[in-house]
């Protein structure tokens, strides 16, 4: 049984992304699609691996963790990739706790702000 695979645009339009950023991603080996002449065909490998690029990238992670990240399972297997996520996701929601405080600080202060602009404005 053959698997099914997508065309650049399929790709494109599956995950949302823009042609740019998917060249991006093959540009720096996050994606090795099949070529046929000038198209470009990903198989599910290359699907499974762009559903992992996205779940990176919405945690914030960089894309070179993503690439050694990827690499580390081709190199050592599930084992040592997983014990990888676990370090980087320990670091990375070390960062995340620390962009929520600066968050709610600002949103804080800006709702202090726009409460006393009110203020004033009802005052006159």
């Amino acid at each position: 049984m053959s698997e099914t695979r997508l065309s650049f645009k399929e790709m494109c339009a599956k995950f949302d992304v823009t042609p740019r950023t998917l060249r991006y991603y093959e540009y720096i080996e996050l994606l090795q699609p099949e070529r046929e002449g000038r198209s470009r065909f990903y198989g599910s490998r290359e699907v499974a691996r762009m559903t992992l690029i996205l779940r990176g990238r919405k945690w914030g992670f960089p894309l070179e963790d993503i690439r050694q990240w990827l690499l580390i399972y081709e190199n050592e297997g599930t084992d040592a990739q997983m014990q990888n996520l676990i370090e980087l996701a320990d670091r990375q929601l070390v960062d995340l706790q620390a962009q929520r405080v600066q968050l709610d600080e600002a949103i804080d202060e800006l709702k202090s702000m726009r409460d006393a602009t009110v203020n004033t404005l009802g005052k006159t």
